[in-house]
């Protein structure tokens, strides 16, 4: 007896929405749609809040949805980053009572948050640090190489700053893998935010600080 397993467009994985194609665009619209609808319930209850409780009211009801498995975010489209970015405005306006019209950008670094596009960033290249230095599970940390371990790369220059070894792909779908982009996204940061003796807490410092310059 044979059975058939009917195809859907989209399925969901520990509360991330996955469709066909890869785009994360449900993903997206589902994180999106939550959020706001907490945001309209918390614009009554913000009010009657400090700026710190209304801060960490916030974080915790949306703010922590747009750091939920971000990583998968990499690489896609603008529009799909307009609407997460939308999100976090909101948030932000929210959070300090900042009209529409006011620029956002100084908001968001009065509060010390980090552009939505960012926070994928310094999620990504987080793990890879993490991948290096032996705190994620083998099938992330192999994807993870340094030039320097390779014995047919250690007499390039690139084996001195810590550099890994980043695949060559042909499409854009393979660009955004973690075996690809993270690599990549690693060998663009600067030198010193790539050596080897950072400590974990000194690594997230300066590298949220210099993903704050491109804000």
């Amino acid at each position: 007896m044979t059975s058939s397993v009917a195809m859907v467009d989209s399925v969901r994985d520990l509360g991330v929405v996955i469709d066909k194609c890869l785009t994360m665009s449900g993903f997206v619209s589902a994180t999106c749609r939550a959020s706001f609808f907490q945001l309209r319930h918390l614009r009554p209850v913000v009010r009657s809040l400090t700026a710190d409780a209304a801060k960490t009211v916030v974080h915790a009801f949306v703010a922590c949805r747009l750091d939920y498995c971000n990583c998968l975010l990499y690489g896609i489209t603008d529009t799909l980053f307009r609407r997460l970015q939308s999100l976090q405005n909101a948030a932000a306006r929210l959070v300090t009572g900042t009209r529409r019209r006011d620029h956002i950008t100084p908001v968001l670094r009065d509060l010390h948050w980090l552009p939505v596009r960012r926070r994928v960033d310094f999620k990504l290249a987080l793990l890879v640090y993490k991948s290096l230095h032996g705190l994620t599970p083998s099938y992330l940390s192999d994807d993870c190489r340094l030039v320097s371990s390779d014995k047919f790369c250690r007499r390039l220059r690139s084996a001195d700053v810590n550099t890994c070894i980043a695949p060559r792909t042909e499409t854009r779908l393979a660009d955004r893998s973690f075996s690809v982009a993270g690599p990549r996204l690693w060998n663009s940061l600067p030198s010193d935010l790539r050596r080897p003796d950072t400590e974990l807490g000194e690594f997230r410092r300066l590298l949220k600080t210099y993903l704050f310059g491109f804000s």
